[in-house]
């Protein structure tokens, strides 16, 4: 599994300097001495960290290469995010592992997903959405190639159409971006609105994400901050 994540990190990191490939292949191999497993909400199959963090690098690798574009804003993103969760020290052997395990492999989004599909919680898998779009955010913008491509990692998640949108909707601001993230019609009544916030801050509230790491609990606090915005520009312009 190390040999085949580190193959990925390679043929997308390989041209940027080693202190990033460092930090990132660091962060995530030295997870594999971790015991703590993500569950699934029926309680049957189970991801290790190792294993789920491994796999998230391979879909933000995926999104990263989508556009054409191998941005080093959004490789620093990445490299914040997992020094975030677990820290420099993580990062002493990597230039040795990663040197050992490159190797030119193709890895297709389909299992990657299925594998998370069938062994993380619904609310882990939004969150999985959230940062693939902050990653594809931190060059400054989000470009249509790397929307598709997360919407295609999203189907294979089983991330609902709205649930999907409303997480696209914090990233680009429109006049309907507030109903989106409510998963509302312009429509909508006052009525329709209170409840829908309440639905929503209660669908991402970050309680939902205390089995996870911290970066991915701030994650949630993120979304669940869009959503209060959402709800109070709404009341502003409904004037209730």
């Amino acid at each position: 599994m190390i040999r085949w994540i580190a193959a990925i990190a390679g043929y997308i990191f390989f041209r940027f300097p080693g202190a990033i490939i460092g930090f990132i292949l660091g962060s995530v191999i030295e997870g594999l001495g971790k015991k703590t497993r993500v569950s699934n909400s029926s309680g049957g199959q189970q991801v290790t960290p190792a294993d789920f963090e491994l796999n998230l690098l391979s879909l933000a690798s995926m999104v990263i290469k989508s556009d054409g574009n191998v941005s080093a804003a959004e490789m620093q993103f990445v490299q914040n995010y997992f020094v975030q969760a677990y820290g420099k020290e993580r990062a002493n052997a990597t230039f040795r592992t990663f040197n050992e395990a490159v190797k030119n492999r193709e890895v297709t989004t389909q299992p990657i997903c299925e594998y998370l599909r069938m062994r993380t919680r619904y609310e882990s898998r939004l969150q999985i959405i959230h940062f693939l779009f902050n990653i594809a955010q931190a060059d400054g913008l989000v470009s249509q190639p790397e929307v598709e491509k997360i919407r295609e990692i999203a189907g294979f998640l089983a991330i609902g159409y709205r649930d999907f949108e409303s997480i696209k909707a914090m990233f680009f601001k429109n006049p309907d971006s507030a109903y989106r993230i409510l998963e509302i019609e312009k429509t909508a009544t006052p009525s329709e609105i209170k409840a829908a916030y309440r639905t929503m801050a209660k669908k991402y509230h970050p309680d939902k994400l205390q089995h996870m790491d911290e970066a991915y609990r701030k994650g949630a606090e993120d979304k669940f901050r869009k959503v209060q915005e959402a709800y109070e520009h709404l009341q502003k312009e409904k004037g209730f």
